[in-house]
C-alpha cells in the first residue's frame, strides 16, 4: 500500500495539532534565528525540486542531514528542524517534494495546505520521489562547506520515505525514519548499506504494528536496525512535544529522541 495512503488515517486523526498557531511558533523561530536559511533549487532532470537549506555556524566542514516532511508538505515545523539541526552544528536541507505540483508549478505554498496538499502527495509516484531524493542527497552532499557524509531523516510520511530510500541509495551515512512504517519485502531489505535509528511513540499501534516485522528482516539480513519507542508519546511527538500546548509525554519524547538523534550524528 502507498506510505501516503498509510499515514493519511492517523494524521486527519491529529490535524487538530496542525492549527496555525502550532505554526505560527515555527515561524517565529525561523524569524529569529541567527544563522543562514536559504531557498535552493536542486535540479532532477526536467523537475526542479525547490528546498530549503540551514547552514551551522562552525569552523569545520559539517555532516549534512536531509529532512523528508510529513505528509502536510514542506510546513514552517519542517523547516525549523533543518534550522534546529544546524544549530546543533549540521547542515541541514528540506526538499519540498511536492515541486511543480502546484499552481503555476509551485509547491506546498501554493497548494494551500490541506485536502489539496494530502492529494497531490498520495498521487507522487514513488520513482519520482526516490529520483528528487537522491538529486538533494548528492546536492548537499558536495557543497563546499560539507564534509561528504550525508544522512536521512523524515517524519511519518517522510519516515516512511526514509527507511524506503535507504533501500534505494548506497551513499548515505545513516537513516532516522521518525514513526515511519518500514519496508516488508526482504529484497528490499537486503539492499540497505546503512544502519537505520526509529524513533517511535508508545501510543501509536497502527505504525508499531510494523516494527516486528521490520526487525525480523532487518536481522535475518544481516542489517543494523535500532527502533525505540517512548512510552506514553503519540504519533507525531517530535512536532507535537514543541508546542507550547505539548502534554508532558510529548514534550518528555520529543526532549529525548532529539538526544538520541544529535548523539547518534554526532558519532556517523
Amino acid at each position: 500500500m502507498n506510505v501516503a495512503v498509510r499515514c493519511l488515517g492517523v494524521f486527519l486523526l491529529v490535524a487538530h495539532a496542525l492549527s496555525a498557531a502550532a505554526q505560527e511558533w515555527a515561524k517565529a523561530r525561523l524569524e529569529q534565528s541567527p544563522r543562514h536559511l536559504e531557498w535552493v533549487t536542486v535540479p532532477q532532470g526536467d523537475r526542479a525540486v525547490k528546498s530549503f537549506l540551514a547552514f551551522p555556524e562552525v569552523k569545520e566542514k559539517a555532516t549534512a542531514v536531509v529532512v523528508i516532511h510529513e505528509i502536510f508538505g514542506l510546513t514552517d515545523w519542517v523547516r525549523s528542524v533543518t534550522d534546529q539541526l544546524a544549530e546543533a552544528g549540521y547542515i541541514a536541507i528540506a526538499p519540498d517534494l511536492l515541486s511543480g505540483m502546484g499552481p503555476d508549478g509551485g509547491g506546498t505554498s501554493e497548494l494551500g495546505g490541506g485536502d489539496a496538499v494530502r492529494k497531490a502527495i498520495s498521487s507522487l509516484a514513488p520513482d519520482q520521489i526516490t529520483a528528487d531524493l537522491k538529486a538533494v542527497v548528492a546536492y548537499v552532499g558536495k557543497l563546499p562547506a560539507a564534509n561528504g557524509k550525508v544522512a536521512v531523516a523524515g517524519f511519518c510520511w517522510g519516515g516512511s520515505q526514509t527507511f524506503r530510500l535507504a533501500t534505494n541509495h548506497d551513499g548515505i551515512k545513516a537513516a532516522f525514519p521518525f514513526y515511519g512504517s518500514g519496508p516488508t519485502v526482504a529484497a528490499e531489505i537486503a539492499r540497505i548499506r546503512c544502519p537505520v535509528y526509529g524513533f517511535y511513540g508508545g501510543n501509536d499501534a497502527r505504525v508499531n504494528a510494523n516494527i516486528p516485522t521490520s526487525k525480523e528482516l532487518m536481522q535475518q539480513a544481516g542489517k543494523r536496525y535500532e527502533p525505540v519507542t517512548y512510552d506514553g508519546a503519540g504519533h507525531g511527538f517530535m512536532r507535537a512535544g514543541e508546542g507550547p500546548d505539548a502534554s508532558e509525554p510529548n514534550r518528555r519524547a520529543r526532549t529525548e529522541a532529539w538526544r538520541r538523534w544529535t548523539t547518534l550524528l554526532r558519532d556517523l
